[in-house]
């Protein structure tokens, strides 16, 4: 999937545009030359989420498969919510 980037000054003055076109192409949206945001379509956007979750509750399955002694959820909790960043 292709995207396009744009500048927040110049996003302003077509957002709409923009809007419409996120059901088929993602824009990034730069400020000083440095990616700071996103226009996404909704379906792209649920998809990551639930794709998230999924991730997630592998993680948490494996570590909660392997009993090993000594491990506290503490710690399998910022380990999981860490690869997420």
């Amino acid at each position: 999937m292709s995207t396009i980037e744009e500048p927040v000054r110049t996003l302003r003055s077509h957002l709409a545009e923009v809007i419409d076109r996120a059901a088929t192409t993602p824009t990034v949206i730069t400020r000083n030359g440095r990616k700071v945001a996103a226009v996404v379509s909704v379906n792209l956007l649920q998809r990551y989420e639930e794709l998230e979750e999924e991730y997630l509750t592998r993680i948490i399955d494996e570590r909660m498969a392997n009993s090993a002694p000594g491990i506290p959820i503490e710690d399998v909790m910022r380990e999981t919510l860490a690869r997420n960043e």
